[in-house]
């Protein structure tokens, strides 16, 4: 079996493991729905609502960054199953194979990417609840940020996840990682609103320029950032292969794999 076969086996396997494990299924996308509805609906009665393109109100601007937290959790998450695989054998009998490093992450990574991608897309199917029409010419930049975002934060999360031995030490770690990136992409308030420091910290998060693909795919236009949709996701799918890069790097410098 060839590297490219053994991605294909591995990415085939997680997809039919996560959509076995309806909890998972259902929550991934469920949280963030309700998130979404109750948070925004609050949000939007509280707080100034920000300036958006369709004028439809500040669950409008919440939106997208929903579709960022569905893939962002469903990226992350799925890589639960590569802490689980260790304490079950499942990788001991990969890393022994003669394949080399990059087709064990290339094939966890390829394949959470497409659960990510999936889940992501379906929850873009809600935007005329907020308003957004998706039935225009644009639609596919939206649909190509959803990928290049669950690519980057699966690559992202394989890293952490082989790094740690437990899941509950997963969680914490990525609980500590994850908020953090989501609030300060542009989900939560826009660039231009935000102070110097916080608009510094938005500048280095990869999820802001994600979510400026994202959004100008749904709104039909650029969306006003340090650059464009094109360039956003020239940046977004570097993150991605960056920590690709790293992955394979950790785990071809990895002996004996930890049980």
């Amino acid at each position: 079996m060839n590297t490219l076969e053994a991605q294909s086996v591995l990415a085939i396997r997680e997809l039919k493991r996560f959509y076995r494990q309806r909890s998972r299924l259902i929550g991934s996308l469920v949280s963030p729905l309700v998130f979404w509805i109750f948070l925004g609906g609050g949000l939007g009665s509280a707080l100034p609502t920000p300036a958006t393109p369709l004028m439809q109100g500040y669950l409008e601007y919440f939106f997208p960054g929903m579709i960022a937290m569905v893939v962002l959790f469903t990226s992350i998450f799925s890589n639960i199953s590569v802490i689980e695989d260790r304490h079950l054998g499942f990788l001991q009998s990969v890393r022994v194979s003669p394949l080399p490093a990059s087709a064990l992450v290339g094939g966890k990574v390829w394949g959470t990417t497409l659960i990510a991608t999936l889940q992501g897309t379906l929850f873009l199917m809600l935007a005329p609840v907020a308003g957004i029409p998706i039935f225009h010419a644009h639609i596919w930049i939206a649909v190509a940020g959803i990928v290049a975002l669950s690519f980057a934060l699966s690559a992202l999360g394989f890293f952490f996840a082989w790094k740690l031995d437990s899941v509950q030490g997963f969680h914490s770690i990525m609980n500590v990682v994850l908020m953090p990136l989501w609030l300060l992409s542009g989900a939560f308030f826009p660039f231009d609103k935000a102070s110097a420091v916080l608009k510094g910290l938005m500048l280095v998060n990869p999820l802001s320029y994600g979510l400026t693909v994202l959004k100008t795919g749904l709104y039909g236009f650029e969306i006003p950032f340090v650059m464009g949709a094109a360039g956003s996701l020239a940046v977004t799918v570097a993150f991605g292969f960056l920590f690709l890069g790293l992955g394979a790097w950790v785990v071809s410098k990895t002996t004996e794999v930890r049980t």
